[in-house]
């Protein structure tokens, strides 16, 4: 087989075995096979360079981070559609349907059915996207239904969206080479659910929804970030030079499932009102078994020709309407307050309810969030309460039934103490939660341990989330107990360690060998290890640098902790709360019993210094490192992180949400570049 025919022939199963696994969800081959086949395309390409088309699997992710998006007007508007809420809003709009249509001589009764499509409304991000000579060229975002933001490099990463079409299809169907798909971009459930949990591991804001995720994700400056997401396209509008091709609007979802488009597999034709409301009873049933969020029905009258003679008005088409399902609600009574402590400290109420069936589900708990939204909504223990549930979010309370307030109703206080150590809880100015500052609160235990053992931190190979779960869970120290401490890291007994599963005397050795290099490590690391809310590798260097010694840091006030560079109130607050936790102070005499360095070094700086003089500023979540490991990247090579933006920063680098740091760069010119700039840069000799 020549070079040609391979590529073309691997491009092809790539391609299939991409939607096997992004869309469908039901993977052949393993990661490895599939990563075999991408290198030989990605090696045949190499050799071949002239092969190379911009709907290979190899182009999906483009290449550095734009400054910002393009507005483009779309083919035709992208109007949003008018809502029904109930069985009479939908006949009404039937109604108006038929007597449009007998009003136009469309040549139908009055009294007859009207076909209508029905497709699930998808809750996601809604999208227009272009094709020339059968490849994608551009996808733009709704905005306003006139105007949208181009993000097509982003759309390329997605892979359920195909790159290109088969010309074949295309003349089959008697399709142009040019021709645009409108559809919905979704976040599956899993996919957010894995998303949150790592930015909440980040101490990052989490999203609302997967539709907010979902609309993130798309409009990040970075592909790569949206390339991660793991996110579906699925498309539900056909047009040519903005219009429908096809006679029939079922037509058209058949012909974009032959070229390659997911479509949605749950429409149906429907007959007339009885059959559009036998659709909905179905599916509002049935919602919460499927794996993205939906909130209603889509109707749409089937025939194109009728859909122009009904046309729209300023807002809405008149051949077109979206059933909003009811949402899963109901009333039951508050019958206590309990708190959970998250992996962070953050100490949040919770709910216990009097059981009561949600959308097929039995809730008997339900979030509070914090505090202060326990005041807003005037809870007191035995109010009645309604509670709503949303896919698979967790239940929430919405409001207090105060008409049936019992007598014996009582205020809730959130407890001063953690509910899990018995160590101090602290609620910082400005923020809404209560937090757990024992650094050694069993609830934090795992992530506290993995925190303290990263590689830009303390740097202990070999402790990773399976380690860690065997390390707290069997007794490993000298004196017969789990770890309970990151102190108790420095008393692990060899002898218990081979006994752990998958771990032998050369892993045993390897392990214990990483934790006494550590002790090496200097003061700026130790401080990083400590889980100090706000103190990151970057402050804890400052610190370290400013105060020389922990027991100097130890006994600063806020006043003086303020003195070091970029230490501001809260994160001043925060290390003196630290340290004045008993438990803490105990913790650290265990360190420094066990050998670690509480003394700053002044290292000499070695090596190409390409950020030389240069001052930048990070805003967003970059891709591949945290905010800590840049920092310390940039510094390295001679540059300066500082936390603002201002005429004299050289780069602002940015990632995913980026925030009004962005706005503040563009406003005063200054460049702003990626994560993967940045390597470059780092990179030069």
């Amino acid at each position: 087989m020549d070079a040609a025919a391979e590529i073309e022939a691997l491009r092809r199963e790539i391609r299939e075995h991409e939607r096997l696994y992004y869309v469908l969800d039901q993977p052949r081959i393993s990661d490895a096979d599939f990563d075999a086949l991408m290198n030989r395309l990605k090696e045949l390409e190499q050799r071949h360079a002239e092969l190379i088309t911009p709907d290979s699997p190899t182009q999906r992710v483009g290449g550095a981070p734009r400054e910002g998006f393009v507005k483009l007007r779309h083919s035709s508007p992208m109007m949003s559609l008018d809502n029904a809420f109930s069985r009479a809003d939908l006949a009404d709009f039937d109604r108006r349907v038929r007597e449009g249509l007998a009003k136009s001589q469309a040549g139908h009764a009055l009294d007859a059915p009207i076909e209508y499509v029905a497709e699930l409304k998808l809750d996601g991000l809604s999208l227009a996207v272009h094709y020339e000579q059968g490849r994608m060229v551009r996808a733009i975002t709704r905005g306003d239904g006139e105007t949208g933001e181009d993000v097509t490099e982003n759309m390329r990463t997605v892979r359920s969206l195909p790159l290109a079409t088969e010309a074949a299809t295309r003349q089959r169907l008697g399709l142009p080479d040019r021709f645009e798909v409108r559809g919905e971009v979704l976040m599956p459930h899993r996919a957010f659910n894995a998303l949150n949990a790592e930015r909440e591991k980040a101490g990052l804001a989490l999203f609302a929804n997967p539709r907010n995720a979902a609309a993130g994700s798309v409009r990040v400056l970075d592909p790569r970030i949206t390339a991660a997401r793991r996110l579906l396209f699925f498309a539900y509008f056909l047009l040519v030079e903005g219009r429908p091709p096809l006679p029939e609007h079922s037509q058209a979802l058949q012909a974009l499932a032959e070229l390659g488009f997911e479509v949605n597999p749950n429409w149906k034709v429907v007959e007339g009102l009885p059959g559009a409301w036998a659709y909905i009873e179905h599916w509002e049933n049935r919602r919460s078994e499927l794996p993205y969020e939906t909130d209603g029905v889509v109707f749409k009258v089937n025939h194109v020709a009728w859909q122009e003679r009904l046309g729209a008005t300023s807002k809405f088409p008149r051949w077109a309407i979206a059933y909003k399902f009811a949402a899963r609600q109901g009333v039951t009574q508050l019958l206590d307050i309990g708190t959970q402590v998250g992996r962070t400290g953050t100490i949040t109420p919770v709910a216990i309810l009097a059981p009561i069936a949600l959308g097929g589900v039995t809730v008997t708990r339900a979030t509070l969030h914090n505090e202060d939204e326990i005041r807003r909504l005037g809870l007191m223990i035995g109010d009645y309460v309604t509670v709503e549930r949303s896919g698979d979010v967790i239940p929430h309370v919405l409001n207090v039934v105060r008409e049936r307030r019992p007598a014996d109703a009582r205020e809730f206080q959130m407890p001063r103490r953690c509910p899990v150590c018995g160590g101090h809880a602290v609620r910082e100015e400005g923020e809404a939660a209560w937090r757990c500052v024992n650094a050694d609160c069993p609830a934090q235990l795992k992530e506290t341990l993995q925190h303290f053992a990263h590689r830009d931190v303390m740097h202990i190979d070999g402790l990773g989330p399976a380690m860690v779960d065997q390390l707290v869970a069997h007794p490993v120290t000298t004196d017969g107990k789990p770890v309970r401490s990151i102190a108790d890291l420095y008393h692990l007994d060899r002898a218990r360690l081979v006994g752990l599963e998958r771990m032998g005397e050369k892993s045993a050795d390897n392990l214990l060998a990483q934790i006494e290099q550590s002790k090496r490590n200097d003061l700026d690391r130790v401080i990083a290890g400590l889980g100090i809310r706000y103190v990151g590798e970057r402050t804890a260097k400052l610190l370290a640098e400013h105060f020389g010694d922990l027991d100097a840091l130890a006994r600063a006030s806020a006043d003086e902790l303020q003195q070091v560079a970029e230490v501001g109130p809260n994160i001043a607050a925060s290390i003196a709360t630290y340290f004045a936790e008993p438990a803490n102070r105990k913790l650290i005499e265990r360190l420094r019993a066990a050998g670690l360095r509480f003394r700053q070094s002044r290292p000499q700086r070695q090596g190409p210094m390409p950020l030389a003089g240069m001052k930048l500023v990070l805003t967003g979540t970059l891709p591949h490192w945290s905010r800590e490991e840049a920092t310390r990247k940039i510094e390295a090579a001679g540059g300066q992180v500082v936390g603002s933006v201002s005429k004299k920063t050289n780069f602002v680098v940015a990632g995913d949400d980026p925030g009004s740091k962005l706005d503040k760069a563009r406003q005063l010119g200054v460049r702003v570049i990626g994560e993967s700039e940045l390597q470059a840069m780092l990179a030069r000799k």
